[in-house]
């Protein structure tokens, strides 16, 4: 975790005021449901549902394809901005799709916390497993939300364990439920002493607080009916024994989860997840980057991008980088230089992103998200800044899993199909490798759905159909060594060597073998599977 300690200065009220983070889930344990509940206690939606009702719309349609055109998320969920009392949340969506987890992993470099949400009834799941593996790479400070408190769920004790246990962290209840299933009433707010009950007539509508002084105040049992009132007293005692209190330093190392129980659907304890965001989340935080680190204090605007978003109109063939603002105060007009290619670049209309509509940004400030329109000249991992030749590091590229030859149908269209293949490989959704002989590209995968997804794109944006065949390779590594082993391995290997849409070389491997081979023979070169998104 970052140096949080008091020898950095303070932030300006600005940038204080922001936190920057993602929601991370396994499908179904109610992300998208949740998200619109924090766009509606934070006034950016007026009635609970709308944000629903468009992706119910999108996923409705029965053309497979054209759900999963976006990769399972609309645009308008990848980032939103809006204010909560006096804090300023950016809150960033990722696809729960296993298929789709190298977007999701650098979608998680641009935040500085990650809210984990959990269905009670299932407790821990492989994708949010794997999701907060990814976190514990990055120390990010992570916030749990254990979901449907209104369905049968499991022992609570249970979930924590679990928690516990498979992810290795110490988990302390911020709230303890009331009640479990058809029986739950609410909960019981151990930070502040409050009783939360929640309404099950009216989805929309803001818990009842009732201010309790302890657990001995009478209050309690006027509103708990007797029944669950030991079962929950007893519970409590046994968590306050057992599990440590909240610790906020330990918090942001990211050694200790705060959970929270509730029902996003009936808007419960979402208003209290949310104050513990804007009252223990981390405040923007410095960016790892060559040849120095950029801290969000320092007054000149420097920015990275971490997504790039292809052909969101397809009228005009524009694509909108999303940049995280890592330092100063950034105004609409401003020329940035574009690092990798040392040029300035006047960024003159900028968008923010809110609910499912973009407006132009006028100002953005370090830990803000902005998305800037742009025809291919910003990648994934570029650095904007006022001049200073930075790079921020740490935006991985993984070695895909699944390769496959592709083939336009029409012959004559293989520039097309060349450009389509490039952006894509540019947006970060597949890896396109050109084999040194023969003709053709390779274009490699984390999942197989992300093959129908492309497919479907460069037909519907490029109206090219293509073919994806079976490729005689198995998967693919970055080469790296000194000119000399390199030429010699190139030489001896050309069946096997391949660029990337950024000139690097690459091996590509039939079996496992064949690297075991290569790391006996070239003792000098190294094989990796991943590769920095730098230039």
């Amino acid at each position: 975790m970052l140096d949080t300690a008091s020898n950095r200065p303070e932030l300006p009220s600005e940038i204080a005021r922001r936190r920057t983070f993602a929601i991370i889930s396994h499908p179904d344990a109610g992300k998208t449901t949740l998200t619109e509940k924090f766009l509606l206690y934070g006034g950016a939606i007026q009635m609970a549902g709308q944000v629903r009702a468009k992706g119910e719309a999108r996923r409705t349609r029965s053309d497979f394809m054209q759900m999963e055109k976006d990769r399972g998320i609309s645009v308008s969920a990848s980032a939103m901005s809006f204010d909560f009392g006096n804090f300023r949340f950016n809150l960033v969506d990722t696809p729960g799709h296993s298929d789709f987890s190298e977007d999701t992993y650098r979608t998680l470099t641009a935040v500085d916390a990650a809210v984990m949400v959990i269905d009670g009834a299932k407790g821990v799941e492989s994708q949010t497993q794997k999701l907060f593996e990814v976190c514990r790479l990055r120390d990010l400070p992570i916030l749990t939300f254990c979901n449907k408190m209104d369905r049968e769920s499991r022992e609570i004790f249970d979930i924590i364990d679990e928690i516990q246990e498979n992810l290795a962290i110490d988990v302390t209840p911020a709230s303890w439920p009331i009640g479990v299933g058809r029986d739950f009433i609410g909960t019981y707010d151990i930070l502040h002493d409050r009783l939360e009950l929640m309404d099950r007539a009216n989805r929309n509508k803001v818990a009842e607080s009732v201010e309790i002084n302890g657990l001995d105040d009478p209050k309690l049992a006027e509103y708990v009916p007797e029944h669950l009132l030991e079962k929950f007293l007893e519970e409590l005692e046994m968590a306050r024994e057992l599990l440590p209190a909240l610790d906020p330093q330990a918090l942001l190392d990211g050694t200790m989860t705060p959970i929270w129980f509730g029902s996003a659907i009936n808007s419960f304890g979402v208003k209290e997840l949310m104050d513990g965001i804007a009252k223990y989340g981390p405040e923007p935080q410095v960016q790892t980057a060559q040849p120095r680190n950029i801290a969000p204090e320092e007054k000149k605007v420097a920015g990275f991008v971490f997504k790039v978003q292809a052909n969101m109109d397809p009228k005009h063939r524009d694509r909108v980088a999303f940049v995280r603002m890592a330092s100063g105060h950034f105004k609409r007009g401003m020329k940035l230089t574009h690092v990798r290619t040392k040029k300035p670049m006047a960024i003159s209309n900028p968008v923010l992103f809110l609910a499912s509509d973009r407006e132009l940004a006028e100002e953005a400030w370090a830990g803000d998200i902005i998305g800037i329109p742009n025809h291919g000249q910003l990648r994934i991992g570029d650095t904007l800044t006022e001049g200073e030749a930075l790079r921020v590091s740490g935006i991985p590229s993984f070695a895909p899993e699944l390769l496959q030859s592709v083939r336009a149908g029409d012959p004559l269209k293989s520039k097309h199909l060349e450009k389509a293949l490039m952006q894509f490989a540019e947006e970060g959704a597949a890896k396109v490798f050109k084999p040194s002989i023969g003709s053709g590209f390779i274009v490699g995968v984390v999942g197989q759905l992300q093959f129908e997804v492309l497919a479907s794109r460069i037909e519907m944006e490029y109206g090219l159909p293509v073919r994806f065949e079976q490729s005689q390779f198995t998967s693919a590594r970055w080469v790296a060594g000194d000119k000399q082993a390199m030429d010699k391995f190139i030489n001896a290997n050309g069946q096997h060597i391949a660029h990337d849409h950024d000139g690097d070389i690459v091996y590509l491997t039939r079996m496992a073998w064949d690297i075991d081979r290569v790391v006996r023979d070239y003792p000098d070169l190294k094989l990796t599977a991943t590769k920095e998104m730098m230039v």
